[in-house]
């Protein structure tokens, strides 16, 4: 199954949040991608990174559920985020 969300904005480096829900929640985790934490070294460049496409359209193949978040992989133009 694979879903079209347009992203509202990055929450850090490897977590979204869409406009609209996905199994009711907007929070989207991309799968096999972990990146600094708050307060770590490199989260605000990778948040930034990542926030680049908000308001762009991606493509999500959801693996499954962490912390109220869909998990998934996540293309943007067919091309993996990574």
């Amino acid at each position: 199954m694979t879903i079209r969300r347009k992203i509202k904005s990055a929450v850090d480096g490897d977590t979204f949040k869409t406009y609209r829900k996905i199994n009711g929640t907007n929070y989207v985790r991309i799968a096999g991608i972990n990146t600094p934490e708050r307060g770590e070294r490199g989260y605000s460049s990778a948040k930034a990174q990542l926030n680049r496409l908000a308001g762009k359209t991606v493509t999500l193949v959801p693996q499954g559920r962490s912390y109220n978040r869909v998990v998934a992989d996540v293309r943007y133009h067919r091309k993996k985020i990574m």
